[in-house]
């Protein structure tokens, strides 16, 4: 039982440089079995990050964890997100404010996958995306060796415009890609945000149910004024930050359900 959100350092994790799409991160890996492709949240590869990637090694995944931004096992304080948020935004990398655009961040995030995929068993891998680089995850699903994406309160593009919440992260082309292995059973998605979270707006997650039906599922935390979880109305991270190790504990739920999702379009045994 514990008050705060699980966490872990660098420890064990193997670190190199990894080149693809154009460009060349740090990319850190642990474990053994199926593929699994963790893109931090801003600020970065922090402990809570590392916390929820330990716990996908624990539970059979092959983990590797991209470091396209900030300081990897560095904690989260205001000034270091802050930091790393005017990196991005000035960044043509990951275009923060573009709607209805290609990433090309999101291209080496394909390579890892692919790469990933080529050395774990199974016949592609997973990718889980958060915050910032939620959509990331989807994005990298028009490539056949993505078979599952966990999209986790999804906040690019920053939602400063009707046109900005309505966005589904993707350019049109890759929409249509991704829409296209979703309708053929080739890829499923999972979204998860809290309510009250202003950051990742309902109406993103519309937009993609509506072009990948029974395909996507969503999971919405109650974050409103005296909700059973007791989380502030500035609850967001679903799968760090905001989870408790107490049975029943809604983000604890959720993580849980995004693991069985891994395995379920893995096929990763169920841990006794």
């Amino acid at each position: 039982m514990t008050t705060t959100a699980p966490t872990a350092d660098l420890t064990g994790w193997v670190r190199a440089p990894f080149t693809g799409g154009g460009r060349t991160h740090d990319c850190y890996e642990k474990g053994s079995g199926p593929g699994v492709v963790l893109i931090p949240e801003l600020p970065g590869m922090t402990p809570e990050v590392l916390g929820f990637a330990q716990h996908l090694v624990d539970e059979g995944f092959t983990v590797v964890v991209p470091s396209p931004f900030g300081v990897p096992g560095k904690p989260m304080t205001g000034g270091y997100t802050l930091a790393s948020v005017a990196r991005v935004c000035v960044s043509a990398e990951f275009r923060a404010f573009a709607i209805n655009a290609h990433r090309p961040i999101t291209d080496f995030i394909r390579a890892v996958a692919v790469d990933l995929a080529a050395r774990t068993p199974g016949k592609g891998v997973g990718v889980i995306g958060m915050c910032f680089t939620g959509g990331f995850a989807l994005a990298a699903a028009v490539d056949d060796t993505v078979l599952a994406s966990v999209i986790s309160q999804p906040a690019a593009p920053f939602p400063i415009s009707k046109a900005r919440r309505l966005d589904a992260t993707v350019s049109p082309d890759e929409f249509d890609r991704i829409a296209e292995r979703a309708n053929a059973g080739e890829v499923c998605a999972l979204g998860l945000r809290f309510s009250e979270d202003s950051t990742v707006p309902r109406a993103r997650f519309d937009t993609i149910k509506k072009r990948l039906g029974d395909a996507f599922e969503i999971i919405e935390l109650d974050s409103s004024p005296g909700n059973p979880g007791g989380f502030s109305k500035g609850a967001h991270s679903v799968l760090t930050s905001e989870v408790r190790d107490i049975p029943g504990h809604p983000a604890l739920v959720a993580r849980q359900r995004a693991v069985a999702f891994l395995r379920e379009r893995l096929a990763v045994p169920t841990r006794g």
